[in-house]
């Protein structure tokens, strides 16, 4: 009982801080050039896993932008995967950060020839021709992953911006790249976790506005007309993306509320 009503103290607290950090300045405008839509993990389907090259070759064939996620490898290597396991792409029962990217080039992504690609590979394959839109995995203290991504952003010509779920990524990446657009990514944790915990609700509540300082905001199309995220969108103008969009409909939905796409289509 005790920590329940401190609970809920805390979350009172933090909402008023919420609200008062947040009434600020504007954000940065976001490029026009990075204000379009985006391809999942690349057009993927069938035999063209999500987040392989072929599926990013296919994006650039048809001019969209691609959407990826970066993750760190044991040893230290950039690679591009979604999830933190690599049971569901590659039938191995282990987390991508525990093994090294010499075993991870080894592996097959769904069954097929497509390997797992490093950020370097998926860089020189895009060369600039279509933005990317660049999400840093990663759930704890660590930042290594900005200074990793960030030297090969760096010495890359073409269009890209970051996101992340996690506001010590954001921030820390724009130590790095000062003048590249960051975004935050933001979803519903208690119904997407089901975990009541106080990161949880720091999260859920947008609290973390005032550490990343996005540029533009991402978000799943479940959570549009949360509290947190029509009160960012309002007060800071920021660029609205939204994932994960399917289908024609709700392409045309997400452009009549003047967002941008972050969807997957049948290829």
């Amino acid at each position: 009982m005790i920590f329940l009503v401190i609970f809920i103290a805390l979350a009172g607290i933090l909402s008023v801080l919420c609200v008062s950090l947040m009434i600020c300045p504007k954000c940065k405008k976001m490029s026009d050039s990075l204000l379009k839509d985006y391809a999942h993990r690349g057009l993927h389907g069938g035999d063209v896993p999500e987040n392989s090259l072929s599926a990013f070759e296919k994006a650039v064939e048809e001019g969209f932008g691609i959407e990826l996620d970066v993750q760190l490898s044991a040893d230290g290597v950039a690679c591009v995967f979604h999830d933190y396991s690599l049971l569901r792409m590659t039938g191995v029962d282990k987390k991508l950060s525990d093994v090294e990217y010499k075993e991870l080039s080894t592996l097959s992504l769904g069954g097929t020839n497509e390997k797992i690609p490093t950020l370097s590979e998926v860089l020189e394959l895009v060369d600039g021709k279509v933005p990317l839109l660049v999400e840093l995995k990663g759930e704890s203290f660590d930042t290594s992953i900005c200074g990793k991504t960030a030297s090969l952003l760096k010495e890359y010509g073409g269009k890209y911006c970051i996101e992340s779920f996690n506001p010590l990524l954001v921030r820390g990446i724009k130590k790095y790249l000062p003048d590249a657009f960051c975004g935050q990514l933001y979803t519903d944790l208690y119904r997407d976790k089901k975990i009541k915990s106080k990161l949880n609700y720091i999260l859920v509540i947008m609290a973390v506005k005032f550490i990343s300082k996005p540029c533009f905001i991402a978000y799943d199309k479940e959570d549009r007309n949360a509290f947190p995220v029509r009160f960012v969108k309002k007060f800071y103008k920021l660029s609205p993306f939204v994932w994960t969009v399917k289908g024609d409909k709700e392409i045309e939905k997400a452009k009549s509320l003047g967002e941008y796409a972050i969807f997957e289509r049948n290829i």
